[in-house]
């Protein structure tokens, strides 16, 4: 079983569009939405819930007005402000450090886990596909990307389905950094932009700190060719795999409005064909170790 994640050192640089294009071409996989604070593959995909769970994680403090002593040490003590006077608790304001329960002569705060959000198992058109729903202001999403990604390599072994492609996080964060760890390959999608460079260049440097291959393409090549032509130069100095480029096209966001993939909306288009080369040029990567049952459908 092999994992690609697609990520990429910003927002907006069409990745997700890019998964659901791969996901369209391919066949024997799994999908994975790794992107739990802002996750949208399932926009493209359309999956039918088969299974939804909670997702615990972290934990929240209430105070017990009855055995309270209203000694205030609880108030002093919080460092986030989530107290108040009234010894009300905002659950927005409240981190879970616990220090309250510590320090409370009457034992007065119970700390139970909260739930953050949820996470799915469901069926596309694609195949099947492991997503989930962070809550407002809720945190510890690098804990349910890891969660996510495990049950997505359990849906494989069901399946007995040979790749995962996972839309990873933008950014270096933590939720990127639970992302990536154990993958066969990462794919950077890189839009060509100062900004999108600068934010290439710190996402491969940690994918080197976990050592997992990296692959790069740019989307909306010909927004500015001369950065394409530096982040190419990038990938040769650094020893990536640089496998393509795909030109700004509107098709991306109508098929988007239609809740499609663009081979699904345009199949003939000249994009689609560059698109489809560079999944080629995944499956066929030495990073991928020769995938041989996920060419097309």
């Amino acid at each position: 079983m092999r994992e690609l994640v697609v990520i990429s050192g910003k927002g907006g640089t069409g990745k997700t569009s890019l998964t659901a294009a791969f996901a369209f071409l391919a066949k024997n996989i799994v999908l994975c939405d790794a992107d739990v604070d802002a996750s949208d593959l399932h926009l493209l995909t359309e999956p039918f819930v088969m299974q939804k769970s909670d997702f615990k994680g972290g934990f929240l403090a209430s105070i017990n007005k009855e055995l309270c002593m209203q000694c205030n040490i609880c108030v002093s003590m919080c460092r986030f402000g989530a107290i108040d006077e009234a010894l009300e608790i905002s659950k927005l304001e409240c981190e879970g450090c616990g220090i309250c329960v510590d320090f409370c002569p009457a034992n007065a705060i119970a700390f139970t886990e909260k739930t953050c959000g949820q996470w799915f198992v469901s069926q596309t058109r694609m195949g099947p596909m492991v997503h989930a729903r962070l809550g407002i202001a809720e945190e510890n999403s690098g804990k349910l990307v890891s969660l996510v990604r495990q049950e997505a390599k359990k849906l494989a072994q069901a399946y007995q389905r040979e790749l995962i492609i996972t839309d990873g996080p933008p950014g270096v964060g933590c939720p990127v950094i639970a992302s990536i760890g154990d993958a066969t390959a990462l794919l950077v999608i890189v839009e060509p932009s100062v900004s999108g460079i600068h934010d290439m260049d710190r996402v491969v440097q940690l994918a080197q700190r976990f050592r997992v291959p990296v692959m790069v393409c740019v989307n909306k090549w010909d927004i500015n060719q001369k950065q394409t032509a530096e982040i190419e130069i990038y990938a040769e100095k650094q020893g990536l795999n640089f496998l393509g480029k795909v030109p700004y096209d509107a098709l991306f966001t109508q098929s988007m409005v239609q809740r499609k993939t663009i081979f699904e909306h345009d199949p003939s288009s000249e994009t689609c064909r560059a698109v489809k080369d560079i999944w080629k040029r995944v499956l066929r990567a030495p990073e991928m170790n020769v995938l041989q049952h996920c060419e097309f459908n």
